[in-house]
This record gives C-alpha cells, sequence and structure tokens, in this order.
C-alpha cells in the first residue's frame, strides 16, 4: 500500500521560490573582481534569475538537457546562472579555472557546452584554447570592464544579455531525478570525469547541510562562502544558504588572507567555509597583524583535506573561533561527514575533545560509510582497524558522465573513496592517507598525512607534505617537504626527528627533509603529491 502524499517535486526552482517567498529581504552580497561591493536581496535575485532563464531560452535558444559552461569566480551573477540554467531544464556545469588549459579544453569539449559565461579576468584563458573548443556558440562575459575587448568570438556581454528581457518566466517543469549541474574531478590520476547532480540530490544535500549536527545554518547567519563556486557547486552552499534564509556573501576572487580578513570583519560575518589553506593563511596572518576588533566569526567549516589539529588549538586559543572538520569528494555533493562534538563528549578534557574533532566526524543522514579492509572484509568500528572508505547514499554518484566503468564502485554499488582510515566505537571517520600516498617501507605501512600533521604541530613549520620516494633496502621511504614559517628560524631535520619520535617509532620518520618556498597545490588546494613525486623523480627535491 502506498501513501497518499502529494507529489511535490524536490527541485533547485523549489529552493529558489521559497527563498524568495519566505527570506525576500535577505541579502547577497559580492565584492566583485574589481572590488567593489554589489547587495541585493533574494528577492532581487529572483527576478534576475526569471529574467536570466528569459534570455538562455529566446535569445541563446537553450533546450532542456543542453549544457551550459561557468567560467566564473564566486559572487552574484554566479548565482543567478546556479538557479537560471537547471531553471529552463539545462545543465549548470561549473569549470574549474585553476585547471590546466589542456584539462579545461578537455572538459569543454566533453562536457559540449553550448555556452559559456566567464568573468573578464579569465577570458585570457579562453581564448588561448578557443581554436580547439569545438561546440560553443556564445561567450557570455561577466564583470567586464569598458571598452572590454576579445579575440574570442560570438561575445555578449551579460548586462546586454538581459535588456530588455521579461521578468515573468514559467519554470520548465523537470522531474527530480533529471541533472541539474555537473562538476569534473580535479584529475589528478587521468583525465576528470563528470559528476552529474540531479535536482532531488542537490535539494537533499541542501537539506543535509543546513541540519544542526552539518553545517548548522539558519536565518540567524551571515555566512562567507570561501569555497569557488567551481568546485563541487561551492559545497552546495548557495542552495542551502537560500533554503536556510541565511546570508550570502561571496569574494569573488579576493582569497589572499588580508582580504579575506577584511570582508570577515567588515561584513561581520559568522561563519564561513574553505580548505585547509585558506585557513592556515588567514591564522598567520591574523598572528602576525591582529584584527583591531574581534571577528565575529563563529566557526569555520573546513573540507578538502585536514586541517592540522594544533591549527585547530591555535586559532581557537588564540582567537577564539573553532574549526569544524567536514569530509567530501566531488562524487558525494560534496558532504560525507562532519566532526562535532556530541553530548556524551562534554564531561572529556580539552585535549580529548581536541582529538575527536580533528577527525573527520561521522555520517550525515542519507549517507552510508564502510571501512573495506584489503581482504575484502568490512573493517569493525574500533577506532584501529584501516580500510578503504567506500559510501553510498542520496547524494552520491552511481556513475560517471559518458562512462561505464565500474572500477570505481564495488561489486554491491558501493563508491570507493580511494581514502584509508578507521570508524571508532562512535562512528567517527578518522582518515589516515589515499590509498596511493601510503608509504610501504620494508611491507610496513606508513601514513603520509599523519606525519604531515604532526610535522606541521612544530612551531617553525607552515606547511608539510609527505611522499614516498624509491629506496633499494626499504622498497619505500617517507620524504618530507617543508616549508618554514620564517625562513630566518631554521628546523633541521635532527630536531624534527627528536619532535616527531614523541609519537612515532623511528622506522616510521622521514630520511631526508627538503626546504621549500612553497609546496604544489592541486586546483582545489590540496598538496599536489602527483607533482611533487614527478619534481623528486626529475633532481628538483634534493634534501
Amino acid at each position: 500500500m502506498k501513501g497518499q502524499m502529494m507529489h511535490y517535486p524536490l527541485t533547485t526552482t523549489v529552493i529558489l521560490e521559497y527563498g524568495a517567498r519566505v527570506f525576500p529581504k535577505k541579502k547577497i552580497i559580492s565584492i566583485q573582481p574589481n572590488g567593489t561591493r554589489h547587495e541585493y536581496s533574494f528577492s532581487d535575485m529572483h527576478k534576475t534569475c526569471k529574467k536570466l532563464a528569459n534570455a538562455l531560452v529566446n535569445k541563446l535558444g537553450i533546450q532542456p538537457g543542453d549544457m551550459v559552461g561557468t567560467f566564473a569566480w564566486n559572487h552574484h551573477q554566479h548565482v543567478e546562472l546556479y538557479y537560471a540554467i537547471p531553471g529552463i531544464g539545462a545543465v549548470c556545469h561549473t569549470i574549474n579555472v585553476r585547471l590546466f588549459p589542456a584539462q579545461i579544453e578537455f572538459i569543454i569539449n566533453h562536457a559540449e557546452d553550448r555556452v559559456i559565461f566567464a568573468d573578464a579576468t579569465l577570458v585570457p584563458i579562453l581564448e588561448k584554447i578557443a581554436p580547439l573548443i569545438t561546440t560553443v556558440e556564445h561567450f557570455i562575459i561577466l564583470n567586464a570592464p569598458e571598452n572590454f575587448s576579445s579575440t574570442l568570438n560570438n561575445i555578449i556581454l551579460y548586462e546586454d544579455l538581459l535588456k530588455n528581457v521579461s521578468e515573468d518566466f514559467d519554470w520548465v517543469e523537470v522531474d527530480e531525478h533529471d541533472a541539474c549541474a555537473m562538476c569534473y574531478t580535479s584529475g589528478t590520476t587521468g583525465q576528470p570525469k563528470g559528476v552529474l547532480y540531479s535536482h532531488r540530490s542537490t535539494y537533499l544535500h541542501a537539506m543535509g547541510i543546513i541540519a544542526p549536527n552539518a553545517a548548522c545554518i539558519s536565518d540567524k547567519d551571515r555566512i562567507l562562502i570561501v569555497v569557488p563556486q567551481f568546485h563541487v557547486m561551492a559545497w552546495g552552499f548557495p542552495y542551502a544558504c537560500v533554503l536556510a534564509g541565511a546570508e550570502m556573501v561571496m569574494p569573488s576572487l579576493h582569497f589572499q588572507p588580508d582580504a579575506m580578513i577584511k570582508i570577515l570583519s567588515e561584513e561581520k560575518i559568522n561563519k564561513a567555509n574553505g580548505v585547509p589553506t585558506i585557513w592556515m593563511g588567514i591564522y598567520d596572518a591574523m598572528k602576525k597583524n591582529p584584527p583591531k576588533e574581534k571577528l565575529l566569526l563563529e566557526e569555520y567549516l573546513i573540507g578538502g583535506s585536514a586541517l592540522p589539529i594544533s591549527l585547530i588549538e591555535g586559532f581557537e586559543k588564540d582567537f577564539g573561533i573553532p574549526g569544524v572538520h567536514a569530509w567530501g569528494m566531488t562524487e558525494t555533493s560534496p558532504l560525507g561527514t562532519v566532526s562535532r562534538l556530541q553530548s556524551k563528549h562534554e564531561r572529556l578534557d580539552d585535549a580529548a575533545q581536541l582529538k575527536i574533532r580533528g577527525k573527520q566526524g561521522i555520517e550525515c543522514p542519507c549517507v552510508e560509510i564502510r571501512a573495506v579492509k584489503e581482504d575484502g572484509s568490512i573493517a569493525p568500528r574500533d577506532g584501529k582497524t584501516i580500510g578503504e572508505f567506500e559510501i553510498r547514499g542520496v547524494w552520491v554518484v552511481d556513475n560517471y558522465f559518458k562512462t561505464n566503468n565500474r572500477d570505481s564502485f564495488s561489486e554491491d554499488g558501493w563508491f570507493k573513496t580511494g581514502d584509508v582510515g578507521t570508524i571508532d566505537e562512535d562512528g567517527y571517520m578518522e582518515i589516515t592517507d589515499r590509498s596511493k600516498d601510503l608509504v610501504k617501507s620494508g611491507g610496513e605501512w606508513i601514513s603520509s598525512v599523519v606525519l604531515e600533521m604532526a610535522i606541521m604541530a612544530h612551531p617553525k613549520v607552515k606547511e608539510a607534505s609527505v611522499i614516498a620516494i624509491p629506496d633499494a633496502k626499504w622498497g619505500e621511504r617517507p620524504l618530507a617537504v617543508i616549508v618554514l614559517r620564517d625562513e630566518n628560524e631554521m628546523v633541521t631535520g635532527d630536531e624534527l626527528k627528536q619532535f616527531l619520535l614523541r609519537d612515532f617509532l623511528s622506522y616510521q620518520l622521514p630520511d631526508s627533509y627538503v626546504y621549500v618556498n612553497s609546496i604544489p597545490k592541486t586546483s582545489v588546494g590540496k598538496f599536489d603529491k602527483k607533482e611533487m613525486r614527478r619534481m623528486y623523480a626529475e633532481g628538483e627535491l634534493n634534501a
């Protein structure tokens, strides 16, 4: 017997209509690429989205199912695209501006984008690959300065596209299982792969984000969305904030620490998100030049990779701002876990609580996670037994775009994340490494991530990354690549070894420490170990 409930599609337009109806005066603030400030309401955005939908259909001829690319920073126009494109039944394809040109070319052609909306500051990247792009009919330029010119063909300025267009538009009726957006993986191994999100998965993911055990968002919040909109749809925050009535502040391309601190202060931000490298930079800048007034920031949500416990502790001790670990992937929309303390943890001392907060956290509702051992059996939740994490759920990919390759999935349909670690008795997941980044020395596994976190706990170390290098006797040995906080304050390899011996056995420690000015990063701010392995092989990392 089926229940007798109404059929109410879970679509992105339902989110937009709800936000405009219930929170019409809530604001979206953009610090535009040229530094100017733009502010308008959810109601204003709703009207502009309707105009944009009309323009997409009647001026550009976009049809349901078409791919529309965005090549843009974080700002209100990009949010408009998040809603207007799927509102006409098309797919909003956010293109990562930090990939190599050849990867960007591949992604655009593979997705078969018909139109690309691009920030003027990013047009030079597209100009280089334009002759190789085969499907794009128009380039719509966002935030163009006066007298803008380009070698791209079929250019239309965003403001001109919206001229003489009605705000009256009936959203195209779509099935909640239809595609609404797509992101490609960063392609650290092979070509990037497309992950196609549905309206239903996006709606439910937004509901998951605003939950108290997750990002805990409500209409009382003013959130700085630091995660780029081209990276997993800014972690879904532009949808979640509208659904929750939380005000959004978009920094466009102003991700430098001093600019971030200025925005946090002037816009009275109380919550923010971002990858660890952003928060490491903000912390260092605040230590060197503390803000004149205490920030209103209540917490920051960290994802992409682990933030060292020492930095979580330092941020809270020095500035009273706690960090909240989260974990996910492009393939999981990305929310998978969030690490918040439970009521039973309140009686623990600060050190014990910090240890829990340093983990990646518990599963969010609508997803399940398990750790699978090398022999294929499921690891017990004992906090000790290591396995590769697999995940399934409402907003988890079940295949990549234009492929039937099932190598990334278990026989019973779980997605293999490639992350390795443990799950404890309370369900808290802790990543110890990526499976491809483990160091196997003398038959024993050494976690590069655990070593990195420990090295970065040293007060003289700003960043540290560990890779496996070949060794004739042991097979592999760990090599540590280090950026000092102050180049005038050296810490030797022997000092680091003594520092690390508190928590590690001698065979687990790096034999060599290489000091560099900066560590290569991927397009999403993670340490680029593939590039570091190349640099070592070509003699660019010499101890």
